[in-house]
């Protein structure tokens, strides 16, 4: 039996590679320190089928030193030190340190990170570990402060053009099907960014025994024919549980747009399917920050009672909080102002620099800062009545700028009004 498509095609040299130019690009961090021949330890973080296991593999290729695989759906702790005792006996004096990888890092418990963390430490193993999940969430806090994070992006339109040119033009089994990208728009749409779902709609569209292949000697992709293809085969484009993500941008999108019944189902879902619960809890405190914010504060705090909840009472009980949550979520009024704010502030620090934060906002701890002016004209708004007095509070630079602008929700009408009472013409603009 032939190996899938994707493994097929699976690059073996960083030449061959498609997508990540940030990462492995001319003069890139991860190019550059795999072909000094030393690497240190990382953790690769993306969607699934954007390279993450190609790159450990063509580390290994390309490193010559021990390499040794786990996945983490599989191995235990003894499985971990196996590997650790093997690599401590094989390695020879002054040799580079082998190299562990761990797909699916995510998956380990903290018991099993802690089994990793003397050996990282030590040397005795360089890890590269892959995940689909924020490490900052998934992965312990000492394993996380000795490894750099590379965060790997879905694939561009370009990227999986390429993709598709290379496999119908130099796989060894595509190229005699003389096959013809008529259109490519359902391809990458039902894709995702994701390389090996790509290839394997291509195969499924392309085999032979797929029902919708005329007897023309060319196979011709059209839209309509990836469309047909997938709607009498609905798991075909699905392997390993990749419809993961399009699920929770549904189940998110849901809340957002206050369809209370679209969400509980999307979680649903996800709940039969096996989905993590904190995963679930969450992408809701998520979305309780970035779409219902300002409008209803009382969103985050039930979102974060609900995570608190799935983490004391684990499965069945926790989907009864999560659906309240869900419910609660999807019905509040909406604002994004508090998520656009930060952003317009990220910008503005990000264009105009490191501006001197103004001479009586800052600490006098010291008789020579008091002396500098440090301090001095600052009033304590505790000292005022209604514990408020108007001063400068950005950089001389930036003294009318607006970053928060209030949205059309009650609760914000409030506190723009007390802003307004405040500030004046400032927030009258």
């Amino acid at each position: 039996m032939s190996q899938p498509l994707a493994e097929r095609l699976r690059p073996r040299t960083l030449d061959d590679y498609i997508g990540q130019k940030h990462l492995v690009g001319e003069g890139a961090v991860l190019r550059r320190m795999i072909e000094s021949g030393r690497i240190a330890s990382f953790i690769l973080w993306g969607p699934p089928g954007v390279g993450k296991t190609t790159l450990a593999q063509i580390i290994a290729h390309r490193l010559e030193t021990p390499f040794y695989t786990l996945s983490a759906v599989t191995s235990g702790v003894k499985d971990v030190r196996d590997v650790i005792e093997k690599a401590q006996k094989g390695r020879f004096f002054n040799e580079a340190s082998p190299i562990l990888f761990i797909d699916e890092i995510h998956r380990f418990s903290k018991s099993q990170q802690d089994s990793l963390l003397g050996a990282v430490e030590r040397g005795i193993v360089t890890l590269i570990g892959a995940t689909t999940e924020n490490p900052s969430f998934e992965v312990i806090r000492p394993l996380l402060s000795r490894c750099q994070v590379y965060v790997l992006q879905p694939l561009e339109k370009d990227d999986l053009l390429e993709l598709l040119h290379r496999a119908i033009t130099t796989d060894v089994i595509l190229k005699e099907r003389h096959i013809e990208l008529k259109e490519t728009g359902a391809l990458l749409r039902y894709s995702g960014g994701d390389a090996r779902k790509l290839l394997n709609i291509l195969e499924l569209v392309t085999s032979p025994t797929s029902s919708v292949t005329t007897d023309s000697p060319a196979i011709i992709i059209t839209d309509a024919l990836v469309e047909s293809t997938l709607q009498q085969n609905p798991l075909a484009y699905d392997k390993d549980g990749e419809m993961h993500y399009d699920i929770i941008s549904a189940f998110i999108k849901s809340i957002r747009g206050s369809d209370p019944d679209g969400a509980l189902y999307w979680m649903a879902r996800m709940i039969e399917g096996g989905e993590d619960p904190q995963f679930i809890a969450r992408r809701m405190v998520i979305s309780a920050s970035e779409d219902i914010g300002l409008a209803n504060p009382n969103a985050l705090l039930l979102a974060n009672a609900a995570f608190d909840t799935v983490m004391k009472i684990g499965w069945p009980e926790a989907r009864i909080a999560l659906a309240e949550c869900c419910v609660y979520l999807a019905t509040s009024p909406k604002s994004n102002s508090a998520y656009l704010a930060i952003d317009d502030a990220l910008a503005n620090v990000r264009q105009t620099g490191n501006l001197p934060v103004p001479l009586h906002l800052r600490n006098a701890p010291t008789k020579l800062m008091k002396q500098l002016g440090y301090s001095d004209g600052y009033k304590y708004p505790h000292d005022y009545p209604g514990h408020f007095t108007q001063q400068q509070y950005l950089p001389d630079e930036l003294q009318q700028q607006r970053f928060w602008h209030p949205q059309h929700s009650p609760a914000e009408q409030k506190l723009y009004e007390r802003m307004v009472s405040y500030w004046g013409e400032r927030f009258n603009k």
